[in-house]
């Protein structure tokens, strides 16, 4: 009775947005489709690096892990760059550096201009865009409004990932994994992977005129709207370049200044601990981005419906993270975490079962229903499907419980008034996670499904498990010494934690 009255109170305050600023719903719909073109790009990236330039796998992932650091490290600048543009100028202005990124990576076809020029001069245009609509979200909503307008956020991301993963399958499946497609009128010819890159292009350009019904300067509070006078960055008699190049470097300098103050505070390398551990999981979602796409390729056959087959995490992730929620928020973030980590972890052994297994469910009902009605598969289904299906699906339950949890544990643990600035450290988990995969996984993807040769795909499946299994392991061997107080909670956190604060 407890749990659905939760739920009743979950459901009940969607209707505080009556009446919400119409930026928040711009905000909404700027999310979707950003994220739809960063999805799009971000699962074609090494398919292109491998196939368009003949890099090696593990080379086409280098150059993703360097990607992810340039991405992280402008996304550390940004804060001061949008104090002094504002945030509807700030949307514009990355909205305008992705375009040209990637009109570059889609018709530019030398290597190192297309890396540098294109590849490279999108992750500073992404820094600009996406974690600015975090602030853009606070900004729109009253306290009232901002619990359940941070739910939407994270559902709204997800519905741009579901969007972006079936634009994926949808180009590939029309032109072929290596065909061509030829702009009308002006009978330029591109590759699929160059198609992909103009389909984002597209997406992204569908941004402006949502930016364009920004006002510009509007706060809002549980007291109403108000406008702030904008700030005039370049009112000064200085040339742009030269105004533009200071608010870069104060930028550094804040970011240097912060972790410096930081690294200082009492809880913090118990926090750094949690998070290297949460980047053992994360490594199992960079991997369906970086390494199942071309592992799908090599062992299912060209064209397998690889966004079809992440959009069940969408699916499931857009409806369970808020019921989830609803349903967990009287237990502290720690444990939820420990909870939802051994379920995702569980959830990758599936992959690592002999295939045979599940042939008699993939010659079955549930076989035809995924293969044949989901995926649009002809023929007889591979059990691969099965198995990859059960594993998104588990996958997706640890996902609700653990992913958003991480985010509250740094916020709830935080000194007063430092909030935002332990929220910041929540990106580790994602940088250290490339990482992992561009060294770990990558090895593990050569080795056991080589392009050429036998291939063991259940030995790398294995070893991806035990990675991630490191992290709910460990998280509860330590808690002793790395969990720390949660605000509001008096269940089990050390000691030495509660000294911490």
């Amino acid at each position: 009775m407890d749990a659905m009255s939760q739920l009743i109170r979950f459901f009940g305050s969607f209707t505080v947005l009556k009446g919400a600023a119409r930026e928040l719903w711009l905000t909404f719909a700027i999310k979707f489709l950003i994220v739809a073109a960063y999805k799009i790009t971000f699962v074609t990236i090494n398919l292109w690096l491998s196939t368009e330039y003949g890099m090696p796998y593990q080379s086409a992932l280098n150059v993703s892990f360097a990607w992810g650091v340039t991405m992280m490290v402008a996304t550390l600048l940004v804060g001061s760059l949008t104090d002094a543009l504002g945030l509807r100028r700030t949307f514009f202005l990355g909205v305008w550096v992705c375009l040209v990124a990637r009109a570059v990576m889609t018709f530019v076809t030398i290597k190192w201009i297309a890396i540098s020029g294109g590849l490279f001069l999108l992750a500073i245009g992404e820094a600009l865009g996406t974690p600015v609509l975090v602030a853009a979200t606070r900004k729109y909503t009253g306290i009232q409004q901002r619990s359940i307008s941070f739910s939407i956020l994270y559902s709204v991301m997800n519905l741009g990932f579901l969007a972006g993963g079936l634009i994926f399958d949808w180009v590939r499946r029309g032109l072929g994994e290596y065909g061509h497609w030829t702009i009308p009128v002006l009978g330029w010819q591109l590759t699929t992977y160059r198609t992909l890159f103009l389909t984002s292009w597209v997406i992204e350009l569908l941004v402006l005129p949502v930016i364009w019904f920004l006002r510009e300067g509007l706060e809002v509070s549980d007291d109403g709207e108000k406008t702030i006078a904008p700030p005039k960055p370049f009112s000064t008699p200085q040339p742009i370049y030269k105004t533009a190049w200071e608010t870069i470097r104060k930028s550094a300098i804040d970011t240097a200044s912060f972790f410096v103050k930081l690294v200082q505070q009492p809880g913090f390398y118990q926090l750094l601990s949690f998070l290297l551990f949460i980047a053992f999981l994360k490594l199992v979602f960079t991997q369906l981005d970086w390494i199942f796409p071309k592992w799908s390729i090599r062992v299912l056959g060209e064209g397998t419906p690889v966004g079809h087959l992440q959009a069940i995490n969408n699916f499931f992730i857009i409806f369970l993270v808020p019921i989830v929620g609803a349903l967990t928020q009287r237990f502290a973030a720690y444990r939820m975490v420990i909870f939802g980590g051994t379920i995702t972890a569980i959830s990758v052994f599936i992959m690592a079962l002999p295939p045979d297994w599940f042939q008699p469910l993939a010659n079955g009902w549930v076989g035809n229903w995924i293969g044949h009605y989901y995926l649009g598969l002809t023929g007889v289904v591979h059990p691969y499907y099965v198995m990859i299906a059960f594993f998104v699906i588990l996958l997706s339950f640890g996902e609700a419980f653990y992913s958003p949890r991480v985010y509250e544990y740094a916020a709830a643990i935080a000194p007063k008034g430092q909030e935002a600035s332990y929220g910041a450290l929540s990106y580790i988990p994602s940088l250290a996670s490339k990482l992992l995969v561009t060294t770990t996984a990558g090895a593990l993807f050569a080795k056991y499904c080589p392009e050429n040769g036998e291939r063991h795909s259940e030995l790398m499946w294995l070893f991806i498990a035990l990675i991630a299994t490191i992290a709910p392991v460990w998280l509860t061997a330590l808690q002793r010494y790395i969990r720390v107080q949660e605000a509001g909670r008096e269940d089990g956190a050390s000691q030495k934690g509660l000294a911490s604060n």
